[in-house]
Protein backbone atom coordinates (compact mmCIF):
# COMPACT_ATOMS: atom_id res chain seq x y z
CA UNK A 1 0.00 0.00 0.00
CA UNK A 2 1.20 3.63 -0.96
CA UNK A 3 2.03 6.07 1.89
CA UNK A 4 -0.96 8.16 0.79
CA UNK A 5 -3.25 5.41 1.58
CA UNK A 6 -1.78 4.38 4.85
CA UNK A 7 -2.44 8.34 6.26
CA UNK A 8 -6.14 8.58 5.21
CA UNK A 9 -8.80 9.35 7.69
CA UNK A 10 -10.85 6.66 8.30
CA UNK A 11 -14.00 8.93 8.76
CA UNK A 12 -13.38 10.87 5.52
CA UNK A 13 -13.75 7.27 3.99
CA UNK A 14 -17.01 6.65 5.85
CA UNK A 15 -17.97 10.24 4.43
CA UNK A 16 -16.76 8.95 1.26
CA UNK A 17 -19.39 5.97 1.52
CA UNK A 18 -22.29 7.87 2.57
CA UNK A 19 -21.55 10.28 -0.25
CA UNK A 20 -21.92 7.15 -2.81
CA UNK A 21 -25.42 5.32 -0.65
CA UNK A 22 -26.86 9.00 -0.43
CA UNK A 23 -26.66 9.40 -4.27
CA UNK A 24 -28.07 5.84 -5.19
CA UNK A 25 -30.54 5.98 -2.50
CA UNK A 26 -32.55 8.54 -4.53
CA UNK A 27 -33.95 5.39 -6.21
CA UNK A 28 -36.52 5.34 -2.73
CA UNK A 29 -37.74 8.67 -3.94
CA UNK A 30 -38.77 7.44 -7.15
CA UNK A 31 -42.42 7.86 -6.73
CA UNK A 32 -41.95 12.16 -7.40
CA UNK A 33 -41.56 10.73 -10.78
CA UNK A 34 -44.63 8.59 -11.19
CA UNK A 35 -47.19 11.92 -12.11
CA UNK A 36 -45.58 14.07 -13.99
CA UNK A 37 -43.93 11.02 -16.53
CA UNK A 38 -47.87 10.15 -16.53
CA UNK A 39 -48.62 13.96 -17.48
CA UNK A 40 -46.30 14.79 -19.47
CA UNK A 41 -45.43 11.25 -21.36
CA UNK A 42 -49.08 9.42 -20.91
CA UNK A 43 -47.21 6.65 -19.91
CA UNK A 44 -49.38 4.21 -17.76
CA UNK A 45 -48.54 3.80 -13.58
CA UNK A 46 -47.68 0.23 -14.31
CA UNK A 47 -45.16 1.34 -16.89
CA UNK A 48 -43.89 3.80 -14.75
CA UNK A 49 -43.26 1.52 -12.02
CA UNK A 50 -41.81 -1.39 -13.93
CA UNK A 51 -38.85 1.07 -14.30
CA UNK A 52 -38.03 0.90 -10.85
CA UNK A 53 -38.60 -2.48 -10.27
CA UNK A 54 -35.88 -3.36 -13.23
CA UNK A 55 -33.42 -0.80 -11.63
CA UNK A 56 -34.22 -2.96 -8.20
CA UNK A 57 -34.01 -6.38 -9.63
CA UNK A 58 -30.50 -5.45 -11.60
CA UNK A 59 -29.39 -3.81 -8.75
CA UNK A 60 -29.29 -7.23 -6.90
CA UNK A 61 -28.16 -9.19 -9.97
CA UNK A 62 -25.50 -6.80 -10.90
CA UNK A 63 -24.05 -6.62 -6.79
CA UNK A 64 -23.97 -10.59 -7.40
CA UNK A 65 -21.87 -10.61 -10.73
CA UNK A 66 -19.31 -7.64 -10.22
CA UNK A 67 -18.80 -7.92 -6.59
CA UNK A 68 -15.66 -9.86 -7.74
CA UNK A 69 -14.64 -6.75 -10.06
CA UNK A 70 -14.90 -4.60 -6.45
CA UNK A 71 -12.35 -7.31 -5.37
CA UNK A 72 -10.04 -7.31 -8.35
CA UNK A 73 -10.10 -3.45 -9.30
CA UNK A 74 -10.43 -1.77 -5.53
CA UNK A 75 -13.06 0.59 -4.62
CA UNK A 76 -11.81 3.46 -5.83
CA UNK A 77 -12.58 2.14 -9.80
CA UNK A 78 -14.97 0.69 -8.78
CA UNK A 79 -16.67 3.28 -7.13
CA UNK A 80 -16.23 5.67 -10.28
CA UNK A 81 -17.81 3.07 -12.49
CA UNK A 82 -20.32 3.49 -10.93
CA UNK A 83 -20.97 7.13 -10.95
CA UNK A 84 -20.52 7.15 -14.22
CA UNK A 85 -23.40 4.22 -15.35
CA UNK A 86 -25.79 5.86 -12.49
CA UNK A 87 -24.87 9.14 -13.85
CA UNK A 88 -25.52 8.05 -16.52
CA UNK A 89 -28.52 6.01 -16.19
CA UNK A 90 -30.31 9.47 -15.11
CA UNK A 91 -29.10 11.15 -18.14
CA UNK A 92 -30.28 8.49 -20.30
CA UNK A 93 -33.49 8.56 -18.39
CA UNK A 94 -33.79 12.82 -19.45
CA UNK A 95 -33.41 12.02 -23.09
CA UNK A 96 -36.00 9.31 -22.90
CA UNK A 97 -38.43 11.65 -21.08
CA UNK A 98 -37.88 14.30 -23.85
CA UNK A 99 -37.95 11.74 -27.04
CA UNK A 100 -40.93 9.91 -25.69
CA UNK A 101 -39.66 6.87 -25.20
CA UNK A 102 -40.85 4.26 -22.68
CA UNK A 103 -38.37 1.45 -23.87
CA UNK A 104 -35.13 3.77 -23.27
CA UNK A 105 -36.42 4.93 -20.00
CA UNK A 106 -36.61 1.71 -19.15
CA UNK A 107 -33.30 0.58 -20.47
CA UNK A 108 -31.39 4.15 -18.83
CA UNK A 109 -33.20 3.87 -15.51
CA UNK A 110 -33.84 0.43 -15.05
CA UNK A 111 -30.90 -1.31 -16.90
CA UNK A 112 -27.61 1.34 -17.02
CA UNK A 113 -28.45 3.03 -13.82
CA UNK A 114 -29.81 -0.54 -12.20
CA UNK A 115 -25.66 -1.20 -12.66
CA UNK A 116 -25.15 1.98 -11.52
CA UNK A 117 -26.91 1.62 -8.20
CA UNK A 118 -25.85 -2.36 -7.46
CA UNK A 119 -22.12 -1.47 -8.09
CA UNK A 120 -22.30 1.72 -6.17
CA UNK A 121 -24.03 -0.20 -3.21
CA UNK A 122 -21.34 -2.70 -2.21
CA UNK A 123 -18.68 -1.05 -3.60
CA UNK A 124 -17.48 0.90 -0.51
CA UNK A 125 -18.92 -1.92 2.14
CA UNK A 126 -16.06 -4.06 2.31
CA UNK A 127 -13.64 -1.29 2.72
CA UNK A 128 -15.75 0.03 5.93
CA UNK A 129 -15.52 -3.50 6.90
CA UNK A 130 -11.30 -3.70 6.89
CA UNK A 131 -10.80 0.44 8.03
CA UNK A 132 -13.29 -0.49 10.97
CA UNK A 133 -12.43 -3.96 12.15
CA UNK A 134 -13.57 -3.06 15.62
CA UNK A 135 -16.92 -1.33 14.83
CA UNK A 136 -18.09 -3.18 11.63
CA UNK A 137 -22.20 -2.49 12.55
CA UNK A 138 -21.56 0.90 13.24
CA UNK A 139 -19.34 1.73 9.99
CA UNK A 140 -21.90 -0.46 6.83
CA UNK A 141 -24.92 1.15 9.21
CA UNK A 142 -23.61 4.47 8.44
CA UNK A 143 -22.70 4.08 4.90
CA UNK A 144 -26.05 2.71 4.31
CA UNK A 145 -28.24 5.26 6.21
CA UNK A 146 -27.33 7.17 3.36
CA UNK A 147 -29.22 4.90 0.92
CA UNK A 148 -32.05 4.36 3.26
CA UNK A 149 -32.07 8.39 3.89
CA UNK A 150 -31.10 9.49 0.33
CA UNK A 151 -35.05 10.15 -0.53
CA UNK A 152 -35.28 12.70 1.85
CA UNK A 153 -32.82 14.55 0.03
CA UNK A 154 -34.19 13.98 -3.33
CA UNK A 155 -37.48 13.87 -2.40
CA UNK A 156 -37.68 17.62 -2.55
CA UNK A 157 -34.98 18.61 -4.61
CA UNK A 158 -36.83 16.35 -7.25
CA UNK A 159 -39.90 18.14 -6.96
CA UNK A 160 -38.62 21.52 -7.10
CA UNK A 161 -37.16 20.70 -9.85
CA UNK A 162 -39.74 19.32 -11.79
CA UNK A 163 -42.13 22.32 -10.66
CA UNK A 164 -39.15 24.53 -11.73
CA UNK A 165 -37.81 22.81 -15.13
CA UNK A 166 -39.94 20.38 -15.77
CA UNK A 167 -39.13 16.04 -15.42
CA UNK A 168 -36.42 15.79 -18.17
CA UNK A 169 -33.73 19.00 -17.02
CA UNK A 170 -34.54 16.98 -13.02
CA UNK A 171 -32.76 14.20 -14.37
CA UNK A 172 -30.52 15.61 -16.69
CA UNK A 173 -29.25 17.71 -13.44
CA UNK A 174 -29.82 15.09 -11.16
CA UNK A 175 -27.88 13.22 -13.06
CA UNK A 176 -24.55 15.57 -12.97
CA UNK A 177 -25.29 15.68 -9.65
CA UNK A 178 -25.08 12.04 -8.62
CA UNK A 179 -22.08 11.69 -11.07
CA UNK A 180 -20.48 14.53 -8.90
CA UNK A 181 -21.48 13.20 -5.56
CA UNK A 182 -20.18 9.84 -6.33
CA UNK A 183 -16.98 10.52 -7.83
CA UNK A 184 -16.25 12.59 -5.14
CA UNK A 185 -16.29 10.16 -2.84
CA UNK A 186 -14.53 7.44 -4.79
CA UNK A 187 -11.84 9.39 -5.23
CA UNK A 188 -11.02 9.11 -1.78
CA UNK A 189 -11.87 5.32 -1.32
CA UNK A 190 -8.91 3.09 -0.78
CA UNK A 191 -8.19 -0.35 1.68
CA UNK A 192 -6.46 0.13 4.34
CA UNK A 193 -2.60 -0.73 4.22
CA UNK A 194 -1.62 -4.52 4.97
CA UNK A 195 -1.31 -4.68 8.60
CA UNK A 196 -3.10 -1.56 9.45
CA UNK A 197 -5.48 -1.05 12.82
CA UNK A 198 -7.16 1.81 13.86
CA UNK A 199 -5.39 3.59 17.22
CA UNK A 200 -5.86 2.17 20.76
CA UNK A 201 -5.83 -1.48 19.36
CA UNK A 202 -2.20 -2.93 20.25
CA UNK A 203 -0.45 -4.42 17.13
CA UNK A 204 -0.06 -7.67 17.45
CA UNK A 205 -0.07 -11.20 15.80
CA UNK A 206 -3.59 -12.19 17.59
CA UNK A 207 -5.31 -8.74 16.42
CA UNK A 208 -4.19 -8.62 13.15
CA UNK A 209 -6.14 -11.76 12.83
CA UNK A 210 -8.86 -11.04 14.05
CA UNK A 211 -9.16 -8.09 12.23
CA UNK A 212 -9.49 -9.93 9.15
CA UNK A 213 -11.36 -13.31 10.63
CA UNK A 214 -14.69 -14.28 10.28
CA UNK A 215 -16.16 -15.58 14.28
CA UNK A 216 -13.94 -17.49 16.99
CA UNK A 217 -13.79 -20.89 15.37
CA UNK A 218 -15.79 -20.19 12.46
CA UNK A 219 -13.49 -20.26 9.38
CA UNK A 220 -12.99 -18.11 6.52
CA UNK A 221 -14.30 -18.91 2.85
CA UNK A 222 -13.54 -17.71 -0.18
CA UNK A 223 -16.60 -16.25 -2.30
CA UNK A 224 -16.95 -19.06 -4.32
CA UNK A 225 -16.69 -21.64 -1.00
CA UNK A 226 -19.04 -19.20 0.57
CA UNK A 227 -21.59 -19.64 -1.47
CA UNK A 228 -21.66 -23.33 -1.35
CA UNK A 229 -22.26 -23.26 2.16
CA UNK A 230 -25.47 -24.16 4.40
CA UNK A 231 -24.81 -20.62 6.61
CA UNK A 232 -24.93 -18.60 3.52
CA UNK A 233 -28.00 -19.88 2.22
CA UNK A 234 -29.23 -19.38 5.41
CA UNK A 235 -28.57 -15.74 5.34
CA UNK A 236 -29.62 -15.64 2.08
CA UNK A 237 -33.62 -16.52 3.20
CA UNK A 238 -33.21 -14.27 6.12
CA UNK A 239 -32.54 -11.32 3.87
CA UNK A 240 -35.38 -12.43 1.45
CA UNK A 241 -37.87 -12.90 3.78
CA UNK A 242 -37.10 -9.68 5.93
CA UNK A 243 -36.80 -7.36 2.48
CA UNK A 244 -39.90 -9.26 1.31
CA UNK A 245 -41.59 -8.18 4.36
CA UNK A 246 -40.32 -4.63 4.40
CA UNK A 247 -41.28 -3.77 0.81
CA UNK A 248 -44.18 -4.88 0.83
CA UNK A 249 -44.77 -2.10 3.15
CA UNK A 250 -42.81 0.30 1.48
CA UNK A 251 -44.74 -0.07 -2.03
CA UNK A 252 -48.33 -0.09 0.10
CA UNK A 253 -47.90 2.04 3.01
CA UNK A 254 -50.21 4.92 1.80
CA UNK A 255 -53.65 2.64 0.67
CA UNK A 256 -53.03 0.23 3.93
CA UNK A 257 -53.00 3.33 6.11
CA UNK A 258 -56.59 4.18 3.92
CA UNK A 259 -58.31 0.80 4.43
CA UNK A 260 -57.25 -0.37 7.41
CA UNK A 261 -57.26 2.88 10.16
CA UNK A 262 -58.89 4.98 7.79
CA UNK A 263 -56.80 7.59 7.17
CA UNK A 264 -57.21 10.87 4.61
CA UNK A 265 -55.13 10.65 1.56
CA UNK A 266 -53.59 13.55 2.83
CA UNK A 267 -52.68 12.22 6.17
CA UNK A 268 -51.50 9.18 4.78
CA UNK A 269 -49.19 10.65 2.23
CA UNK A 270 -48.02 12.99 4.95
CA UNK A 271 -46.94 9.70 7.43
CA UNK A 272 -45.41 7.93 4.38
CA UNK A 273 -42.93 10.59 3.69
CA UNK A 274 -41.48 9.85 7.10
CA UNK A 275 -40.99 6.70 6.35
CA UNK A 276 -37.72 7.65 4.64
CA UNK A 277 -36.41 8.78 8.50
CA UNK A 278 -37.18 5.08 9.93
CA UNK A 279 -35.58 3.84 7.00
CA UNK A 280 -32.15 5.11 6.97
CA UNK A 281 -32.60 5.57 11.14
CA UNK A 282 -33.27 2.15 11.56
CA UNK A 283 -30.26 1.58 10.20
CA UNK A 284 -27.31 3.29 12.53
CA UNK A 285 -29.28 1.97 15.12
CA UNK A 286 -30.02 -1.49 14.92
CA UNK A 287 -26.42 -1.60 13.23
CA UNK A 288 -24.19 -0.46 15.87
CA UNK A 289 -26.32 -2.00 18.57
CA UNK A 290 -25.40 -5.10 16.59
CA UNK A 291 -21.74 -4.50 17.70
CA UNK A 292 -22.12 -5.08 21.02
CA UNK A 293 -25.72 -7.82 21.26
CA UNK A 294 -24.08 -9.58 18.12
CA UNK A 295 -25.75 -9.80 14.50
CA UNK A 296 -27.58 -13.35 15.21
CA UNK A 297 -29.36 -11.43 17.94
CA UNK A 298 -30.45 -8.45 16.07
CA UNK A 299 -31.90 -10.10 13.41
CA UNK A 300 -33.85 -12.53 15.70
CA UNK A 301 -35.64 -9.25 16.91
CA UNK A 302 -35.84 -8.05 13.83
CA UNK A 303 -38.63 -10.76 13.09
CA UNK A 304 -39.72 -11.10 16.62
CA UNK A 305 -40.89 -7.83 16.13
CA UNK A 306 -41.98 -8.04 12.78
CA UNK A 307 -44.06 -11.16 13.72
CA UNK A 308 -46.04 -9.06 16.50
CA UNK A 309 -46.36 -5.67 14.12
CA UNK A 310 -48.27 -7.94 11.14
CA UNK A 311 -50.47 -9.52 13.79
CA UNK A 312 -51.52 -6.64 15.58
CA UNK A 313 -52.13 -4.35 12.33
CA UNK A 314 -55.17 -5.78 10.62
CA UNK A 315 -56.57 -5.52 13.83
CA UNK A 316 -55.43 -1.39 14.40
CA UNK A 317 -58.21 1.24 14.51
CA UNK A 318 -56.39 4.29 15.38
CA UNK A 319 -53.81 5.67 12.32
CA UNK A 320 -50.91 6.91 14.17
CA UNK A 321 -50.70 3.68 16.26
CA UNK A 322 -51.01 1.60 12.65
CA UNK A 323 -48.39 4.57 11.55
CA UNK A 324 -45.99 3.78 14.42
CA UNK A 325 -46.03 -0.20 13.68
CA UNK A 326 -45.05 0.41 10.03
CA UNK A 327 -42.14 2.39 11.10
CA UNK A 328 -41.46 0.39 13.63
CA UNK A 329 -41.12 -2.88 10.66
CA UNK A 330 -39.15 -0.25 8.63
CA UNK A 331 -36.64 -0.19 11.30
CA UNK A 332 -36.28 -3.90 11.08
CA UNK A 333 -36.11 -3.32 6.95
CA UNK A 334 -33.53 -0.72 7.09
CA UNK A 335 -31.48 -2.78 9.88
CA UNK A 336 -31.37 -5.52 7.72
CA UNK A 337 -29.63 -4.06 5.46
CA UNK A 338 -27.10 -1.77 7.19
CA UNK A 339 -26.50 -5.45 9.83
CA UNK A 340 -26.01 -7.68 6.75
CA UNK A 341 -22.28 -6.64 5.11
CA UNK A 342 -20.79 -7.03 8.99
CA UNK A 343 -22.65 -10.29 9.57
CA UNK A 344 -21.32 -12.06 6.45
CA UNK A 345 -17.63 -10.56 7.62
CA UNK A 346 -18.50 -12.23 11.34
CA UNK A 347 -19.96 -15.39 9.43
CA UNK A 348 -16.75 -15.56 6.58
CA UNK A 349 -14.33 -13.10 7.20
CA UNK A 350 -13.03 -9.80 5.29
CA UNK A 351 -11.00 -11.73 2.58
CA UNK A 352 -13.58 -11.54 -0.36
CA UNK A 353 -16.66 -9.82 1.79
CA UNK A 354 -17.58 -7.76 -1.12
CA UNK A 355 -18.29 -10.39 -3.71
CA UNK A 356 -19.80 -12.28 -0.63
CA UNK A 357 -22.30 -9.37 0.16
CA UNK A 358 -22.87 -9.10 -3.54
CA UNK A 359 -24.03 -12.67 -3.67
CA UNK A 360 -26.12 -11.85 -0.71
CA UNK A 361 -27.72 -8.90 -2.53
CA UNK A 362 -29.41 -11.06 -4.85
CA UNK A 363 -31.91 -12.17 -2.45
CA UNK A 364 -33.00 -8.09 -2.39
CA UNK A 365 -33.27 -8.30 -6.12
CA UNK A 366 -35.84 -11.07 -5.82
CA UNK A 367 -38.10 -9.74 -2.73
CA UNK A 368 -38.18 -6.41 -4.58
CA UNK A 369 -41.00 -8.32 -6.89
CA UNK A 370 -42.59 -11.17 -4.90
CA UNK A 371 -43.35 -8.43 -1.50
CA UNK A 372 -45.14 -6.12 -3.89
CA UNK A 373 -46.31 -9.29 -6.02
CA UNK A 374 -47.55 -11.05 -3.45
CA UNK A 375 -49.51 -8.01 -1.95
CA UNK A 376 -50.89 -6.80 -4.95
CA UNK A 377 -52.47 -10.32 -5.80
CA UNK A 378 -53.75 -11.22 -2.85
CA UNK A 379 -55.79 -7.20 -3.17
CA UNK A 380 -57.11 -8.12 -6.17
CA UNK A 381 -58.30 -11.73 -4.94
CA UNK A 382 -59.74 -10.42 -1.76
CA UNK A 383 -59.86 -6.90 -1.78
CA UNK A 384 -58.16 -6.43 1.53
CA UNK A 385 -54.89 -6.34 2.69
CA UNK A 386 -55.70 -8.30 5.56
CA UNK A 387 -54.54 -11.85 4.04
CA UNK A 388 -51.84 -10.53 2.82
CA UNK A 389 -50.40 -9.25 6.42
CA UNK A 390 -51.10 -12.90 7.90
CA UNK A 391 -49.09 -14.57 4.88
CA UNK A 392 -46.11 -12.62 4.95
CA UNK A 393 -46.24 -13.10 8.81
CA UNK A 394 -46.13 -16.85 8.40
CA UNK A 395 -42.90 -16.06 5.98
CA UNK A 396 -41.72 -14.04 9.11
CA UNK A 397 -41.96 -16.90 11.89
CA UNK A 398 -39.85 -18.88 8.58
CA UNK A 399 -37.30 -16.44 8.99
CA UNK A 400 -37.02 -16.45 12.83
CA UNK A 401 -36.59 -20.50 13.06
CA UNK A 402 -34.22 -20.11 10.42
CA UNK A 403 -32.19 -17.70 12.26
CA UNK A 404 -32.68 -20.06 15.59
CA UNK A 405 -31.22 -22.53 12.82
CA UNK A 406 -28.41 -20.60 11.58
CA UNK A 407 -27.05 -19.93 15.60
CA UNK A 408 -27.30 -23.12 16.47
CA UNK A 409 -25.08 -23.98 13.40
CA UNK A 410 -22.71 -21.23 14.13
CA UNK A 411 -22.22 -22.62 17.85
CA UNK A 412 -21.48 -25.90 16.14
CA UNK A 413 -19.29 -24.69 14.11
CA UNK A 414 -17.14 -22.87 17.09
CA UNK A 415 -17.04 -26.37 19.20
CA UNK A 416 -15.73 -28.31 16.26
CA UNK A 417 -13.30 -25.07 15.33
CA UNK A 418 -12.18 -25.04 18.94
CA UNK A 419 -12.17 -28.64 19.25
CA UNK A 420 -9.41 -28.50 16.65
CA UNK A 421 -7.47 -26.01 18.29
CA UNK A 422 -6.97 -23.95 15.46
CA UNK A 423 -9.67 -21.17 13.74
CA UNK A 424 -9.74 -21.31 9.98
CA UNK A 425 -8.61 -24.57 8.87
CA UNK A 426 -11.54 -25.87 7.12
CA UNK A 427 -13.64 -24.63 4.35
CA UNK A 428 -16.76 -26.74 5.50
CA UNK A 429 -19.20 -24.05 6.05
Amino acid sequence: MSSTEATKNRWLIAASAVAIHLSIGSIYAYSIYQIPLNEAQGWGTSSVTTAFSIAIFVLGITAAFLGSYVEKYGPRLSGLAAAVLYGLGMVGSGLSVQLGSLPLFLATFGVVGGMGLGLGYITPIGTLVEWFPDRRGMATGLAVMGFGAGALLTGPLGNYLIQSVGVATTFYALGVLYLVLMAAGASYLAKPPEGWLPEGIEDTPENQEEAKSALDGISNLTAKEARTSPRFWMVWIIVFINVSAGIMLLAFASPMLQQIAGASATTAAFITGYIGIFNGGGRIVWASLSDYIGRTTTYAAFFAIQIIAFFVMPQVAGVWLLAGLIFLVITCYGGGFACLPAYLSDLFGTQEVSAIHGYALTAWGFAGVAGPQLASAILESTGSYTSALYIMNGALVVGLITVAVLRWRIGKLQDAGRSRGASGTTTEG
